[in-house]
């Protein structure tokens, strides 16, 4: 019986260690690398769009500059470079004893330092009278850098550090699987013990219940559904994290990276003349990795979506359409979460009919029109509608931030507070069979 007793103990000791290092892996490294990695993709993409509609707005060495476009992306740009530095900081700090991580870092830190160096040039060369043509070519060797082996180098750290998470979630779920059963076996004979211990003192000592062994068996059994309801409880908060909540983060951040891609991809398009078709090739390309629609080309894609879209809102089972958006809509776990994630590719179609209206304009050989309305942020421009499609985006993105911290929270709660009660209850069994037996014992004397 005081094997037992002890081997329960043992058992949610090893069980709480163990869940809080899973915790604390999963609250602070593999969460916060893996967002930090999609936030380096996005503060990348964003950099490069802010330097293309610098030079778009630029005029010629400012001669017929487009002021406020010009200044809003001259901040943008800046705050964008800033939070690229900070992001490889972060990583750095994050990858010290993973050699593979530390060297994608450390590789990623170089070629952004190349990569700064020539929209460095670029804008520079955007200074002087007649220099655009220099300027583009310089941004073009630059934009070439950052699709070839920037963005590729950080999402491979946004899907390493997602499938260490993975890997210690599989791993973690399945040590509580095991924990479960062996507290219910070791439980079972705790409780077996008890209740023939208890048989054997009525028969022997002519007692129909010892009072101490009673309580005893009721401590065993307080004990064993404490254990077992907390290691039930990290279980369920460990899936909720994971499954309902980050496996959301995860996609709506790569829809982010790749929004601000897809918009930088616009202003590309009408800076770099000569690599038109590459930029329209590439903005589809990310288009249909947010909302992937069979068949669709740029002149089909925006009335596929408006009636795949249709046909969703009629029958959310309806399979019409793939990518990050489809991911994030069929996990749709959380009050709110369903509401504003409609409102999110809601917000797209809008994104998407303005890319149809700059193509047009460039069609009809209105170039600085639509230069005009694709860089600007004035109400019903393409910026603005781009700013309310993020925003958005930002806030179905929050209701599952928000749901994975609850669920860190709830999970760390189970094991500092349900677990360490089960102690004493163990301790209690021992105790209180010690006393209920010292009297019969004495009877032998």
């Amino acid at each position: 019986m005081i094997l037992a007793a002890a081997g329960c103990a043992a058992l949610l000791l090893v069980a709480g260690l163990a869940a809080t290092s899973t915790w604390d892996a999963v609250a602070d490294r593999h969460s916060p690398r893996t967002v930090s990695a999609a936030g380096l993709n996005l503060a990348l993409n964003d950099m490069d769009a802010q330097a293309a509609n610098s030079l778009l707005a630029n005029g010629d060495a400012g001669k017929g500059r487009m002021t406020v476009p010009y200044d809003k992306a001259t901040v943008l740009y800046d705050e964008a470079r800033r939070a690229v530095s900070r992001e490889l900081r972060t990583l750095a700090v994050a990858a010290e004893g993973d050699p593979e991580a530390q060297r994608t870092v450390e590789d990623l830190t170089d070629q952004f330092a190349q990569y700064q160096e020539l929209i460095g040039r670029a804008l520079e060369n955007d200074t002087r009278p007649g220099g655009k043509t220099a300027a583009v070519a310089d941004y073009r060797a630059a934009t070439g850098l950052l699709s070839e082996r920037l963005l590729p180098e950080a999402r491979v750290l946004v899907d390493a550090n997602n499938r260490h998470f993975e890997a210690a979630y599989d791993s973690e779920r399945a040590d509580l699987r095991l924990q479960s059963g062996l507290l219910l076996v070791l439980g079972a004979v705790l409780l077996a013990v008890l209740l023939l211990l208890q048989w054997y003192l009525a028969r022997r000592f002519h007692r129909i219940l010892n009072p101490a062994v009673l309580a005893a068996t009721a401590c065993a059994l307080l004990a064993l559904v404490v254990g077992a309801q907390a290691l039930a409880t990290v279980s369920e908060q460990l899936r909720v994290a994971r499954r309902d909540a980050f496996d959301s983060v995860v996609a709506l951040s790569r829809a982010r990276s790749l929004a601000y891609d897809a918009n930088a991809d616009e202003s590309r398009y009408l800076l770099d003349t000569g690599a038109r078709t590459h930029y329209e090739t590439a903005f589809l390309a990310k288009s249909q990795s947010l909302y992937g629609i069979q068949g669709a080309d740029l002149d089909t894609y925006e009335q596929r979506l408006t009636e795949t879209w249709e046909a969703y809102r009629a029958d959310h089972e309806d399979k019409q359409f793939t990518g990050e958006f489809r991911r994030e809509l069929d996990n749709i776990t959380f009050a709110g979460e369903r509401a504003a994630a409609e409102r999110t590719v809601e917000a797209y179609a809008v994104y998407q009919r303005d890319d149809r209206t700059i193509r047009a304009l460039v069609a009809d050989g209105k170039e600085q029109e639509a230069v005009a309305f694709c860089i600007s942020w004035d109400p019903g421009k393409s910026n603005a509608h781009f700013g309310a499609w993020m925003k958005a985006l930002d806030e179905v993105t929050g209701i599952n931030q928000a749901a994975f911290d609850t669920a860190v929270r709830d999970g760390r709660g189970a094991v500092s507070g349900l677990l360490p009660s089960a102690a004493p209850a163990l301790f209690g069994v021992a105790v209180l069979t010690a006393l209920g037996l010292r009297p019969r014992l004495a009877e032998f004397r």
